[in-house]
């Protein structure tokens, strides 16, 4: 058994209400190992959305991203 978890990867340009509202964002389907995605910033399936809203109240936790944006669908 496997847990499947997406994520959604982007730069936070402001709050609005209950949303943060994020740009140059991306759906990642897959982000692999997750220690490796997040030092490395290895991803393997990436969905470039562009601008995206994810609701504060459904935010389990977050991390830091310190690479760049993936901007290529992959």
């Amino acid at each position: 058994f496997r847990t499947v978890t997406y994520h959604m990867l982007g730069r936070v340009k402001k709050i609005v209400g209950r949303f943060v509202y994020l740009e140059d964002a991306s759906w990642i389907a897959d982000s692999g190992h997750f220690m490796n995605a997040i030092k490395e910033g290895q991803l393997n399936e990436v969905e470039p959305v562009g601008e995206a809203f994810v609701n504060i109240d459904t935010v389990v936790d977050f991390f830091k991203w310190i690479h760049p944006l993936p901007r290529d669908q992959k």
